[in-house]
């Protein structure tokens, strides 16, 4: 079985941080749900019948947007995924999330804002596995 990635590690947290990235960062968020949501870790946060990971994911989204958009942030493009042209045949996301931030500082401060963290719990009921890469903007060429 394929390891599963839903949260940070310290050290790449630590490398993030150190990369001392200078203005935007664009995060690139592939996503996979569960069929059903599983809130067993948050059940205070539980819907009264079940729902699918897609949904709980929606109700993550409009938790967050309130807190991104108020650090800064804006969402810049959310889609459906599927297979890769390019890539792992046994590999494929249900949806793909373009996040920009204005800076890593104001990133982390969102990230870490308790009323945000309140819901994040709808989150980690909707997630299968993740991916989060932190892209910065650059001239091709360069």
């Amino acid at each position: 079985m394929k390891e599963k990635y839903l949260d940070p590690t310290q050290t790449a947290g630590r490398d993030f941080v150190m990369r001392q990235i200078p203005g935007s960062v664009v995060m690139l968020n592939l996503l996979r749900f569960r069929e059903i949501a599983d809130y067993s870790a948050t059940p205070e946060l539980a819907p009264e019948s079940p729902i699918s990971g897609a949904r709980a994911y929606q109700l993550y989204m409009a938790h967050t947007r309130p807190f991104l958009e108020e650090s800064g942030g804006e969402v810049i493009f959310m889609g459906k995924g599927g297979d890769f042209l390019i890539g792992p045949t046994d590999e494929s996301w249900h949806s793909v999330l373009l996040v920009r931030q204005q800076s890593v500082a104001s990133f982390l401060a969102f990230a870490q804002n308790t009323a945000y963290l309140k819901g994040m719990g709808h989150r980690t009921a909707a997630l299968e596995d993740s991916r989060l890469l932190p892209m910065v903007e650059d001239e091709l060429g360069a």
